[in-house]
């Protein structure tokens, strides 16, 4: 914030997000720190680049005003992204009563030991995509390391897993040792489709017993049936 003798400006900088072909705003804020009528008055170096929203009016007493700044769209970019273009602000004491249509450049000259206030402000252009930060964990000219999080190991089979981690056991070991590994990870992949493919023909062989089993259930129910209907029609017949 610059504090001035009438008012105080916030920000001290007008920062613009640049981007080639696009406008841009920003505003800043103007507070009369007296309880007198102030008139300001916002002058630039470029008054083609930038419009300025009121660029002249009145600061209540104890009360703020907001001016907004919009910079045309540029079609190239300056070197380096520094700008030279600066704003003035001028603010004087203003009779009372005074509104916006009053303002008139009598009241900011020099005259009878009139104290006038004045702020140099500076342009600031800030990208509109920042470069984005290098990810954590990995190195210039190498891609960041992955790992098997708890998460992944619940959701992945075996088979991948280990494929996985021959992938990054590669990367990691030396030759020798990168081939003893790879063989003794070969057989494990081997050995845990064998155990799959085993527990898959007992879970049928299972099935089938149940299968079996119903089966054999419903003849032997119907068996039953027949003959308890054949004691029914033989006790009705000596009955008779």
């Amino acid at each position: 914030m610059t504090t001035g003798e009438f008012i105080n400006i916030y920000p001290t900088e007008l920062k613009f997000q640049f981007e080639l072909r696009k406008q841009s705003s920003c505003s800043m804020q103007l507070s009369n720190k007296t309880d007198q009528y102030i008139a300001f008055k916002v002058k630039t170096t470029n008054p083609k680049k930038y419009c300025v929203r009121p660029n002249a009016g009145v600061v209540l007493p104890g009360s703020s005003c907001n001016v907004t700044v919009t910079m045309q769209a540029q079609k190239e970019a300056p070197p380096d992204m520094q700008c030279k273009d600066k704003f003035l602000i001028q603010s004087a004491i203003a009779p009372t009563g005074t509104t916006n249509k009053d303002v008139t450049p009598e009241i900011f000259n020099r005259e009878d030991g009139k104290v006038i206030d004045e702020f140099k402000l500076r342009v600031v252009y800030v990208p509109a995509n920042p470069p984005s930060p290098v990810p954590e964990g990995s190195e210039e000219g190498g891609s960041p390391r992955t790992s098997l999080t708890e998460d992944d190991s619940k959701s992945t089979s075996l088979p991948e897993a280990v494929s996985r981690s021959l992938e990054e056991s590669k990367a990691k070991s030396s030759p020798s040792e990168a081939w003893s590994l790879i063989s003794r990870l070969t057989d494990e992949k081997a050995s845990a489709l064998q155990q799959n493919q085993k527990l898959r023909q007992e879970l049928e062989l299972v099935r089938k017993e149940i299968n079996k089993s119903n089966a054999g259930g419903v003849s032997m129910l119907f068996v039953v049936l027949i003959g308890l209907i054949g004691l029914l029609v033989g006790y009705l017949i000596k009955k008779t």
